[in-house]
């Protein structure tokens, strides 16, 4: 009968000091989506925000629901088709393929008014509220679409587009970057807000790009803003960003490890805040 009682005492001095285990949903796009495919990135990563995150709060575990290009628009259609599980914590981060999709920004009636996908406002709340369904006592955390300079593709030239210096069909990415804002205010939840807060900026995204000048066929390393608006050429240029050119990004958009660090230690930042443990 000692022993027994030796045994539970022990127990439960050890379950005291063991941390409960969390469980993280992250919901994004390809920023999410490459922290299990650095070799989708030409290897110019090693690892992600989501992994960064757990290594410095082990007790939680992370569960992936990045999708290579998707809007919000797209994750709000599909939003009971994805396998979201009850999770402790969910993160959002979306919008800019929103923005370069032309998906309507919308107004805050949308959202109030839970008018349906169509814009980016109302797949927020199409969002949100399939995660309150899930499990009420959840955490969420927004994260707002970071800043992007001149986007080409490691792996196809020919996927390529403009920084948010510019309008894309008259909106500006600034402008989703404040919807998820304005929506976090509403609702009284955590924003991360990389748009706006990061430091990471179009002046950094990337050390230069490297441009053909188109009458002597010589190329020369830009710095923004000189590199924008000067003609890119996927089938005779060369790829404009060498590994020397990997800044915050490592191609104009995507985290280099760099800017997945700074993303991550904004959100551990947060998590440490919300005490998930």
């Amino acid at each position: 009968m000692k022993h027994l009682l030796l045994i539970l005492f022990i127990f439960l001095i050890t379950s005291s000091f063991t941390e409960k285990q969390v469980k993280w949903s992250a919901i994004g796009d390809s920023i999410t989506y490459l922290n299990e495919h650095p070799e989708e990135t030409g290897n110019r990563i090693t690892k992600g925000y989501m992994t960064r995150v757990v290594e410095k709060l082990p007790q939680i575990r992370y569960v992936n629901k990045g999708y290579n290009g998707w809007t919000a628009s797209q994750v709000a259609s599909e939003i009971n088709n994805l396998g979201i599980i009850s999770s402790d914590v969910y993160t959002v981060f979306l919008g800019t393929n929103d923005w370069w999709s032309e998906v309507p920004l919308g107004t805050w009636n949308d959202y109030l008014e839970n008018t349906g996908n169509s814009t980016f406002y109302g797949s927020y709340r199409i969002i949100v509220n399939k995660l309150r369904n899930l499990n009420k006592s959840a955490k969420i955390v927004l994260i707002t679409p970071m800043q992007r300079g001149d986007f080409v593709y490691i792996a196809d030239k020919n996927n390529n587009a403009w920084g948010s210096y510019k309008l894309k069909n008259g909106q500006s990415l600034a402008a989703f970057a404040e919807a998820v804002v304005i929506i976090g205010k509403h609702e009284k939840i955590d924003v991360v807000d990389l748009y706006n807060d990061s430091g990471i900026t179009l002046e950094n995204m990337v050390k230069f790009k490297r441009v053909k000048d188109e009458a002597t066929g010589q190329y020369a390393n830009l710095t923004y803003p000189a590199y924008t608006g000067k003609p890119f050429n996927p089938d005779k240029d060369e790829y404009p960003y060498p590994n020397e050119a990997v800044a915050m990004t490592y191609d104009g958009l995507h985290p280099s490890d760099q800017g997945y660090e700074i993303i991550a230690g904004m959100l551990v930042k947060v998590f440490k805040k919300l005490k998930l443990n």
